[in-house]
């Protein structure tokens, strides 16, 4: 299985600058909330420098203490609002840019050519969908903008040290060498760590998954150790992943930490120093320590989600990778002249060098029925992928009329020809939502009409609300069967003039079955139905009977002639018929 691409540094770049001018008079009302909140915050420390001043010179009375008290509760009440002002902004404007990303995402992933989601990983995209999407939540919502603020109160704070003293502020730099250097080694190593992190669990995800989805084939084939070995081998490349960027973090924070501290002790030493010898005076001394002390803290912030924003920034880029892959498949193409289905010398690989299907040529007349029988493996379904327009030929062309499927838009494809599988999905709404997917201004009579057609009629009015009944995960609870039969209504509505049907009445049980299409087949007059059958009542029914062997076409005719040719067809009816007896 393959992985989704992941988007470069300067493409999630482009795109963060793209929403910064999209959301940039919000975000300059929050980040100025914020400078007023800052330069607010700066207010204690200078009041205690005054008071250390007037202490120093013996000028200190009650009505200063009293004054300069109220100036310090008054500076705190401002700050303390502007901050929850601010707060408030970046919270609103973090879940707008969230919500914004999220929704783009789902439309990248709902535009994703369904080759490329079957040929995916299903712990890539699983992971993507949701370790990803809350990393990035995390990294919106709270990362971005305190991040942004805490830079903002770094810089306010740094002109208030030089405005009170730019002798004594100079201590403070001896810092800045150490948190460049360190800082700098942790981002070049950061995100190919981050992405080596995300990689691995999303490939744990997806043993995780395809095991427990397969555990009856797992446990029937004994793979159970094989599947253990696996599961131990992305744990350990997880937990080798998980390590490299602990240690990252072991390295870098502490060194971050030394800095500040040491920020601390030499601005004391140095400002203490000058107060002593009368170059400023002790007040400044001490205001100036205090912005050091202070502005640790927006630093420390800038540092820590530092660290927070790699990770952000690594699953953005996973999230945009997305985003680049592009169905080929043209906008407008021209329309077709008949509905005549022709395959002509295809063949077909879903790996390099190991053709499914070999050199196969088929011409499906208009308003035809074509069973495509054959044994297991033999490449009846991927025959009828090509047919139905999901995967493109290797080799040859697959064409409705004199137009080939693969230069079709897929809207107009899908009004010619449609693919229904005994894979269905039923999505959380109520039965009209689920079958309005297919004809959005379809009125209750056609639902009902088309219910009726694959015998869903009966059991969705006793329903508790009928078409209204909610379904999925948190409604109403379908049997497989009753969930094909949606499916099959779906392709009713939908109605394509040529229908791919692999397999869609496998859920029932065979007598349903039986009933079910001929139900359809009144329904499907006129239309072309490529039917690829496991139960060969289906093929003796069709008009022609394909039959796929080694990916081949070994024989094409009617039943009654493929009957009397005693071949490859003969030999599958006479299993299945004497199958069907024993049964009985």
């Amino acid at each position: 299985m393959s992985q989704l691409p992941v988007a470069g540094a300067s493409e999630v770049r482009a795109h963060a600058m793209i929403l910064a001018r999209q959301h940039r008079g919000e975000g300059l009302r929050m980040l100025s909330l914020y400078a007023l909140a800052a330069a607010v915050a700066l207010v204690p420390a200078w009041i205690i420098g005054q008071i250390t001043n007037l202490a120093a010179h013996h000028q200190l009375t009650s009505a200063l203490i009293t004054r300069e008290v109220g100036g310090l509760l008054a500076a705190s009440l401002a700050y303390a609002g502007l901050s929850f002002l601010a707060r408030r902004r970046s919270y609103i404007l973090g879940e707008k840019i969230f919500a914004q990303l999220r929704e783009e995402f789902l439309a990248s992933v709902l535009a994703l050519p369904l080759v490329e989601v079957e040929r995916t990983s299903t712990g890539d995209l699983l992971s993507r969908t949701t370790n990803d999407i809350d990393a990035l939540s995390r990294t919106v919502r709270f990362a971005v903008p305190e991040w942004l603020v805490a830079i903002v109160q770094a810089l306010i704070t740094i002109v208030a040290m030089l405005l009170v003293s730019p002798l004594a502020s100079l201590a403070g730099l001896v810092s800045v060498p150490l948190l460049y250097f360190s800082t700098r080694r942790y981002l070049r190593f950061a995100r190919p760590g981050y992405v080596r992190e995300r990689i691995s669990y999303a490939t744990l995800s997806g043993t995780v998954a395809e095991t427990s989805e397969g555990a009856r084939t797992v446990d029937a084939h004994r793979l159970g150790r094989r599947q253990r070995d696996r599961i131990d081998a992305n744990v350990r490349e997880n937990f080798y992943a998980e390590m490299y960027t602990l240690l990252m973090r072991l390295v870098w924070f502490p060194t971050v930490e030394t800095a500040f501290s040491l920020a601390v002790a030499t601005t004391l030493a140095w400002s203490g120093w000058l107060a002593l010898h009368h170059s400023i005076s002790v007040g400044a001394a001490t205001t100036v320590t205090l912005y050091v002390v202070q502005i640790n803290d927006p630093l420390d912030r800038i540092i820590s989600w530092l660290d927070e924003l790699q990770i952000g920034q690594t699953s953005m880029a996973r999230l945009f990778g997305v985003a680049t892959v592009r169905d080929d498949r043209p906008a407008h193409g021209p329309t077709p002249t008949s509905e005549t289905i022709t395959v002509e010398h295809v063949s077909y690989a879903y790996r390099e060098g190991r053709d499914v299907l070999r050199d196969v040529s088929l011409s499906v007349r208009a308003g035809e029925r074509l069973a495509i029988v054959g044994p297991s493996g033999a490449g009846k379904s991927t025959l009828g992928r090509l047919i139905a327009g999901i995967d493109a030929p290797r080799v040859g062309s697959v064409r409705v009329g004199d137009v080939e499927l693969a230069s079709m838009p897929l809207a107009a494809l899908r009004r010619h020809v449609a693919l229904v599988t005994q894979e269905h999905h039923i999505f959380i709404g109520t039965v009209r939502d689920n079958l309005a997917l297919a004809q959005p201004d379809a009125t209750d009579e056609n639902l009902l009409r088309a219910l009726d057609a694959v015998d869903a009629l009966e059991w969705v009015q006793a329903l508790p609300e009928r078409l209204d009944t909610e379904l999925g995960t948190t409604g109403h609870a379908l049997t497989p069967a009753q969930a094909q039969q949606l499916a099959l209504a779906r392709l009713v509505l939908a109605d394509p003039h040529t229908l791919v049907l692999d397999e869609a009445t496998a859920l029932l049980d065979p007598r349903a079955a039986r009933h079910l299409e001929r139900s359809l087949a009144a329904v499907l007059a006129g239309r072309t139905v490529i039917a690829i059958a496991h139960r060969l009542h289906t093929a003796h029914d069709a008009d022609r009977v394909c039959v796929v062997v080694d990916g081949r076409i070994a024989e094409l005719g009617t039943h009654d002639e493929l009957v009397a040719l005693g071949g490859e067809y003969a030999s599958l009816w006479r299993s299945w018929r004497n199958e069907g007896a024993r049964d009985s």
